[in-house]
């Protein structure tokens, strides 16, 4: 039995608390969160047999074998380290960390512990991603020149402390711009960013982070990326984590997802619009596979490396759009 806490009791972790249940074996027993109120709630709804205000309290009284972090970002290197520390396997959610020198240090502090971590770029177990994947390795549309794709929310956006930088780190291009900049390294096949350009900006919020994001990435290799990210836009033309993929065989995307080359177009037959663009089935997927890890001890992918790269790109945004320069990935 795999015993499993909970940091958070929010919107996502309440997601994550629906997938431990969803997993044999495995025993959701603890959550950690700051409002006893609302940890009070999700006790109850969960039947968790423990609570605690902080993750070291959590160490120090009960022996746990994995934490999920689904609390603010600020608190995911210190609470992420503490765990990583103590033994105990880590599942964070996206962006890892507040910046790339956090995220180094919670990859450091695994390396050295032998605790692994994982981080929940959930985009990576969606049965349409991982169908383009499988075609782009297949060589179906052939090298893979430059790719179009969007995190992007349409006529509406977050509240509360997404929207503070000292508690979030950033804006749209940390909350949702690393959803199509993780799907568009993934679905090229992980290539390291070579340099990044971007405009940044909030405009029609009052927010002190950014509502508005233009990302682009050149990949070694010689793939170049156009990522949009945004809250409260009037128009996105396509739904969050929505890629196009342009090669030199053909054209291939997800939402609606196909191939298409010069002779024919192969549709996998998935329906579009999705009733749930992002349904409970992705993140239980996402479980499934941490615990797997756990199981194996192997190195999940998405891991701290595929996390800290994507934080260097986002860090690398933020000062191009502040310089007006592109920023070399180093």
């Amino acid at each position: 039995m795999i015993k499993i806490a909970i940091a958070g009791a929010g919107y996502i972790a309440n997601i994550h608390a629906v997938a431990a249940k969803y997993i044999p074996d495995v025993e959701l027993v603890a959550v950690v969160d700051r409002f006893p109120k609302v940890a009070k709630s999700f006790i109850k709804k969960y039947q968790i047999q423990y609570y605690f205000e902080t993750i070291e309290a959590l160490i120090k009284d009960i022996k746990i074998d994995a934490l999920i972090i689904g609390t603010p970002n600020y608190l995911h290197c210190s609470q992420a380290i503490s765990a990583l520390q103590s033994g105990i396997h880590v599942l964070v959610e996206k962006p890892m960390a507040m910046n790339a020198r956090e995220a180094y240090q919670m990859m450091s502090t695994s390396q050295n512990s032998g605790a692994l971590l994982m981080v929940a770029h959930c985009w990576r177990f969606d049965p349409e991603v991982l169908w383009l994947r499988k075609q782009v390795d297949s060589d179906r549309i052939g090298k893979i020149i430059r790719t179009k794709g969007y995190g992007v929310h349409e006529l509406w956006g977050p509240s509360g402390w997404f929207t503070r930088q000292k508690l979030a780190g950033g804006g749209a291009m940390a909350d949702m711009g690393i959803h199509a900049l993780d799907t568009a390294r993934f679905l090229l096949g992980d290539p390291q960013p070579k340099s990044v350009y971007a405009r940044i900006g909030t405009y029609y919020t009052d927010y002190d982070v950014d509502d508005t994001g233009i990302l682009i990435v050149n990949w070694e290799g010689g793939a170049v990326s156009y990522i949009e990210s945004g809250w409260w836009q009037p128009h996105t033309d396509g739904p969050e984590a929505a890629t196009q993929l342009y090669g030199t065989k053909g054209f291939g995307q997800i939402y609606p997802t196909y191939i298409r080359n010069l002779s024919q177009k192969e549709d996998p037959g998935y329906s579009y619009p999705r009733i749930d663009h992002a349904p409970q089935s992705l993140y239980n997927d996402q479980m499934t596979y941490f615990i797997q890890c756990i199981r194996d001890h192997s190195i999940p992918n998405p891991g701290a490396i595929e996390g800290w790269i994507n934080m260097k790109v986002v860090d690398a945004a933020y000062k191009s759009s502040e310089t007006g320069k592109v920023i070399t990935v180093e």
